[in-house]
């Protein structure tokens, strides 16, 4: 299967940074997980969700020109995106009293 934007695959973590995880996808291509899409919840440390050699599903996010995969896993589990689109507030200003 190709890597593109949306499609969904199997993986397994080859490494773990303060910024999120790699994972080696088919054809040993690797992308990155940011920590803001390893879980639906606070991610403080990459290590509390995912460890080296654990394999996991992934959607692929976007491939940038230079060849970048850029992956989530949480938008990879059932109705994880619309749990992260949930997530975002929309900014309202407050209504002035006067």
């Amino acid at each position: 299967m190709a890597i593109e934007a949306g499609n969904v695959l199997e993986g397994i973590v080859t490494g773990i940074t303060a910024f999120g995880a790699f994972v080696e996808l088919p054809d040993k291509k690797v992308g990155l997980v940011h920590i803001s899409e390893v879980a639906n919840e606070y991610v403080k440390d990459v290590h509390d969700f995912l460890k080296v050699g654990d394999k996991t599903t992934v959607k692929v996010l976007n491939v940038d020109d230079r060849g970048k995969i850029g992956l989530s896993i949480k938008q990879a589990q059932a109705g994880g995106e619309k749990n992260a689109q949930s997530e975002r507030k929309e900014f309202r200003p407050k209504p002035e009293f006067r």
